[in-house]
C-alpha cells in the first residue's frame, strides 16, 4: 500500500479504490450464494447493482426485493455504508481499531477523501463523522420500526434497519417491490421519517458539526449571539440553498402535478402536498419515489433535471454538483452584472479559486452529461426524455428512474454504470486521475482583453 501511495496521487488513490469496492462486490453478487433462486447473476447486472451501491445511487436493472436473498442483501447493505462513508474512511477505521498510528500520507488521503483544507483535528472528524453516522442511521431504524413490523413481522426489524441506512446514505435502494415507496405514499410516518433522514444527510457532516459546535457555545458560554450570527459561511450558504431548492421545488411540483391524474391529481390537499414534499427531497440525490416518474408532465420533467443536476451538499451522502456551487455561481453572475470585482456573501468575501473550482464542477459535469446521453442514444433505443432522465439520475447518483433501466442492454448498463462512479467521484476528481498538474509561473504573463457575451 504504501509503495503505492509513493507511486498514485490522493485522488488516484480514492478513485482506485472506490473500483475495487465495486469489482468485489460484483464478484459477490454475482455467485448463486447471493440470489433467490440460487443462480448465478449475469455479472454487468452484479456490476450494476454494486455501482449503484457503492455510488450510493439507487438504479437498478433487477428488483432487489426478490432478485437477491438474505446474503445478497447483506452484501448491498455493507455496500450501501461503506459508499456513504467513503472506502478511505472505512479503511482508515479498522487501521485505527487495530491499534495502529495514521501516517501522515494516510492522514493527507482522508483529508482528500473528506475534502477538507486541514488536518488538524482530522482524526477526531472521522470519529464523529462515524458516530453520527451511525447514530442517526440508528435513530431512523427505531422510527422505521412500528410501520415495517406491524406490516412485515419479525422481518420488519430488517426492513427497518435497511431503510435507514439506504435512506440515510442517499442510496435509496429499498426491499419494498418494483415500486419503491409507491405503496407509501399516504402513509405520513414513512415520508417524514425519509424526508428527514435525507436532508439530514445532505447537508453534509461540516455543517453537522459547524452547528453543533455554535449550540454548545451558545448555551455553554451564554453567548449572546444569535446561532445564525456564529455559523460559519458554507454552512449558512448550505442552509439557505437546501431550504430554497425544497420549498420551490414543492411548489412547483405542487403546481405543475396539481391536474396530473397519474401523479397526484386523484390525491386530497394534504396528501398532493406530502406527495410533493417528497418528490422535491427525494430528487436531491435520494433515489425513494412515491409518485411514477414516467407520468411527471414536461414542466415537472424539468425541475427534476435540474434539481438532480444540483444535487445536495459537499462533504456528506449526496450527489450532484451540490449546493454550494450553485450558489457561489449564481453570487458571481450578480457581482458581474453590478460590476463588482469581489464576489459577497453574508458580508464575506468568496476567493476567486473557490469561484474557479465552481464553475470548472458545473461545466465539466454539464458537458459529462451530454456525452453521455449521445453515446447513450447511440447504443440504446428509447426515448429521449427516458435517456437524458436517466443520465442525469446517475450522474447525480440520484436513482430514480422512469422505468428505463430495466429494460436497456449491455451497453447501456455499462454507461450508466460509468456515469454513476463519475458522479460519486466527482467530476474535478477523475479529471485529476489524467491530469498532471501545470507548474505556477513565477512571472505572470501579459494581459489583453477578449470580447464576451
Amino acid at each position: 500500500m504504501e509503495l503505492l501511495r509513493k507511486h498514485l496521487t490522493t485522488t488516484q488513490i480514492i478513485t482506485l479504490s472506490f473500483l475495487l469496492v465495486i469489482l468485489i462486490g460484483s464478484l459477490l453478487l454475482a455467485t448463486p450464494f447471493a440470489s433467490a433462486d440460487g443462480t448465478a447473476t449475469p455479472f454487468v447486472d452484479a456490476m450494476f447493482t454494486a455501482t449503484s451501491c457503492v455510488c450510493v445511487t439507487g438504479l437498478v436493472t433487477v428488483t432487489t426485493a426478490t432478485h437477491w436473498n438474505l446474503f445478497g442483501h447483506l452484501v448491498i447493505l455493507l455496500l450501501i455504508q461503506i459508499g456513504g462513508l467513503g472506502v478511505i474512511a472505512i479503511t482508515t477505521i479498522f487501521t485505527m481499531l487495530l491499534g495502529k498510528k495514521l501516517s501522515l500520507s494516510s492522514r493527507m488521503l482522508l483529508g482528500d477523501a473528506f475534502n477538507l483544507e486541514t488536518m488538524k483535528g482530522l482524526v477526531r472528524f472521522l470519529r464523529k463523522v462515524v458516530l453520527g453516522t451511525f447514530l442517526v442511521e440508528a435513530i431512523g431504524a427505531v422510527c422505521y420500526l412500528p410501520v415495517f413490523v406491524s406490516e412485515f413481522g419479525p422481518k420488519g426489524i430488517w426492513y427497518a434497519l435497511f431503510h435507514a441506512v439506504s435512506a440515510f446514505c442517499n442510496a435509496g435502494i429499498d426491499l419494498i417491490g418494483p415500486d419503491s415507496f409507491i405503496p407509501y405514499v399516504h402513509h405520513l410516518w414513512i415520508n417524514v421519517v425519509t424526508m428527514a433522514l435525507i436532508i439530514i444527510s445532505g447537508l453534509g457532516f461540516i455543517v453537522w458539526f459547524d452547528f453543533m459546535d455554535v449550540v454548545k457555545k451558545k448555551y455553554g458560554e451564554q453567548n449572546h449571539r444569535s446561532i445564525w450570527a456564529q455559523l460559519k459561511l458554507h454552512s449558512k450558504i448550505v442552509f439557505v440553498m437546501t431550504g430554497f431548492l425544497l420549498l420551490v421545488g414543492a411548489v412547483l411540483y405542487f403546481a405543475f402535478e396539481y391536474h396530473n391524474a397519474g401523479t397526484i391529481g386523484t390525491f386530497t390537499w394534504p396528501e398532493k402536498i406530502l406527495a410533493s414534499c417528497f418528490q422535491s427531497v427525494t430528487t436531491r440525490t435520494a433515489g425513494f419515489v412515491t409518485i411514477p416518474q414516467k407520468e411527471l408532465t414536461t414542466p415537472s420533467l424539468i425541475v427534476t433535471l435540474f434539481l438532480m443536476f444540483t444535487g445536495g451538499s459537499p462533504v456528506g451522502t449526496a450527489g450532484g454538483v451540490k449546493t454550494t456551487t450553485l450558489a457561489i455561481i449564481f453570487l458571481a453572475v450578480i457581482a458581474t452584472i453590478r460590476g463588482r470585482e469581489d464576489i459577497i456573501c453574508f458580508k464575506r468575501r468568496i476567493s476567486p479559486k473557490t469561484v474557479k473550482k465552481a464553475l470548472a464542477v458545473v461545466l465539466i459535469s454539464f458537458f459529462a452529461s451530454i456525452a453521455a446521453i449521445i453515446v447513450l442514444m447511440l447504443f440504446e433505443p428509447g426515448s429521449a426524455a427516458d435517456q437524458i432522465f436517466e443520465v442525469y439520475s446517475a450522474l447525480g447518483t440520484v436513482g430514480i428512474s422512469r422505468d428505463y433501466t430495466s429494460v436497456i442492454g449491455t451497453a447501456g448498463k455499462i454507461i450508466l454504470c460509468i456515469c454513476m462512479y463519475l458522479g460519486r467521484i466527482g467530476p474535478i476528481s477523475m479529471v485529476l486521475v489524467f491530469t498532471i498538474r501545470d507548474r505556477q509561473i513565477a512571472a505572470k504573463l501579459p494581459e489583453e482583453h477578449v470580447a464576451v457575451g
